[in-house]
């Protein structure tokens, strides 16, 4: 019973995300309205347009359903729920104004604080990654698998240069591949799909960045925690990680032994 209403969750999830793209198209690279709600945290009339279709859509087919989002004043009746939609109308904002095809539009279903299926979709690379618990994850049809890397170095690494290269590592890193890309959520689309090996953001995140994607990694065969290698839980009082390390399971140890003893 669980498998199947998964599945439809994650039907609903397709349809919603892959209606959604035809906005992020249409409006990219254009001159789109946009302000920012906080500092370094940019919305535009992209991501409320996409929210706003995604809502009708998800809480019209589940009305029972629980709804976090980003672009969504928060409402604790989702504490309430056991069955959440977890949605980032655009992950990646600041590269969609730019201009560059690095972002994604994120949705997930969250039971009991975990992900159940999920769906993230870069509508500029028709790349549609999704993911259903026990049932395997999957870009455009065919099936993931994270790669099977066993040393740190020489590892293809996605994310900010500047991380890496900081001064204040005791040890410093090994000789790195080292890629950046404009959404979390895309990032760790890419190491469940084998194209990187593993990613790291040493900084807080909110459910709606990482919720969908993790599933990716995880039934992609790959590991994703915290960095001290705490288990993600979703849909709390305070809808925030406080960071993300994702990889395949031969190197995450590794990665895991170099930041676990990190205070933040």
């Amino acid at each position: 019973m669980q498998d199947r209403e998964d599945a439809a969750d994650l039907a609903l999830l397709s349809e919603a995300v892959r209606e959604s793209a035809a906005i992020a198209r249409r409006l990219f690279g254009q001159p789109v309205k946009s302000w920012h709600k906080a500092k370094d945290a940019p919305v535009s009339e992209a991501d409320i347009a996409i929210n706003t279709l995604l809502h009708e859509r998800l809480r019209g087919a589940r009305p029972d359903y629980g709804w976090l989002s980003e672009e969504t004043e928060d409402d604790s009746s989702r504490l309430t729920q056991r069955r959440v939609f977890v949605v980032d109308p655009i992950d990646g904002t600041v590269a969609f104004l730019k201009g560059k095809p690095e972002f994604t539009i994120c949705a997930g279903v969250i039971v009991d604080g975990r992900p159940r299926a999920a769906a993230v979709f870069n509508p500029m690379t028709d790349e549609f990654f999704s993911a259903q618990l026990g049932a395997g994850a999957h870009l455009n049809g065919a099936p993931l698998r994270v790669s099977a890397r066993e040393q740190i170095e020489g590892a293809r690494m996605v994310g900010p240069r500047a991380l890496y290269d900081h001064p204040s590592w005791a040890q410093p890193w090994p000789p790195l591949h080292i890629e950046n890309r404009g959404s979390i959520a895309y990032r760790m689309a890419l190491v469940a799909a084998g194209q990187f090996d593993g990613m790291l953001s040493l900084y807080s995140k909110h459910d709606w960045d990482i919720a969908a994607a993790e599933l990716l990694v995880t039934e992609a065969g790959g590991i994703a925690t915290t960095h001290r290698g705490e288990t993600l839980s979703y849909n709390g009082a305070v809808a925030r990680q406080r960071s993300i390390i994702c990889s395949g399971p031969q190197l995450y140890p590794l990665l895991l032994e170099r930041v676990r003893h990190l205070s933040f």
